[in-house]
């Protein structure tokens, strides 16, 4: 198994993109090219970030280790944010995916009365390599039956769970979307209401949660509000090919703690 440190290295290189500001609903806000180097020093023993966006001063920090808030996958995904909610406070975290030549990661924030506030999607390739992106996600994309793997790992470093998952999506005759997800021996059933690109999980009215459908095949699945006392996730999803999918979950607990990260790796069937 991979050291955390190991898995960070898998995100060395030049990376070129933007990064594209959506309000709640989905409208875009702005889109701002980036240039973003991760370069080892010191025989990988350190390495310096230099994040570079048009009209903005270049962000620069040196890392010797990862930890805090951040936990990777042994593909270089990680993800990154607060480790814990609190009262009157801004709240959020970031999502990412690597794969090939490309990496595509999704911010989710909330302003301090705990609702969503912004979105920020992140589109990245290698420079050098094809910039080659998929059309925004649409709700046809997402039908029929989905079978793979799921990995937790936990901030305590425990070892992970690893476990098989199913997720179908089908609609029902009035257009309304049902939802079944098995992790393992469990299934779980929702169904949702489809607004243009939103598809709103409103069976209960105090813990309603919002799938955001965006470009490149990117999908937010957030809460329209956290709350202290109950357990919360953060999701972002990425079609990465017609028939093949990833999810990657940051959860939190009832008090309000981060506890664990999933990654979800999925084949239409």
């Amino acid at each position: 198994m991979k050291s955390q440190w190991e898995c960070f290295l898998q995100n060395l290189g030049i990376w070129e993109g933007s990064f594209t500001n959506f309000s709640p609903e989905g409208t875009l806000l702005n889109d701002t090219p980036s240039h973003l180097s991760l370069e080892g020093l010191n025989n990988n023993q350190t390495v310096r970030l230099t994040l570079s966006r048009s009209g903005q001063d270049d962000v620069i920090r040196e890392y010797s280790s990862v930890g805090g808030g951040l936990l990777f996958f042994e593909n270089g995904s990680f993800s990154e944010g607060l480790i814990q909610l609190g009262p009157f406070s801004e709240f959020g975290a970031e999502l990412a995916f690597v794969h090939e030549n490309r990496r595509l990661r999704l911010v989710q924030l909330f302003d301090k009365t705990g609702n969503l506030s912004r979105l920020v999607l992140i589109r990245e390739h290698l420079a050098g390599t094809p910039a080659i992106e998929r059309p925004p996600l649409q709700i046809n994309d997402l039908l029929g039956e989905w079978q793979g793997q799921a990995v937790t790992i936990y901030r305590d470093l425990r070892s992970p769970d690893i476990y098989s998952t199913t997720l179908k999506i089908q609609l029902d005759d009035t257009g309304r979307l049902i939802q079944s997800t098995s992790f393992g021996e469990r299934t779980i059933t929702s169904t949702a209401t489809i607004k243009g690109s939103i598809v709103l999980f409103d069976q209960n009215p105090q813990k309603q949660v919002q799938v955001l459908l965006l470009p490149d095949g990117a999908s937010a699945t957030s809460p329209l509000k956290v709350q202290l006392r109950q357990p919360l996730f953060l999701e972002a999803g990425w079609l990465i090919q017609s028939n093949l999918r990833q999810r990657m979950i940051r959860s939190y607990n009832d008090k309000g703690e981060w506890v664990s990260l999933t990654l979800v790796t999925q084949e239409k069937v």
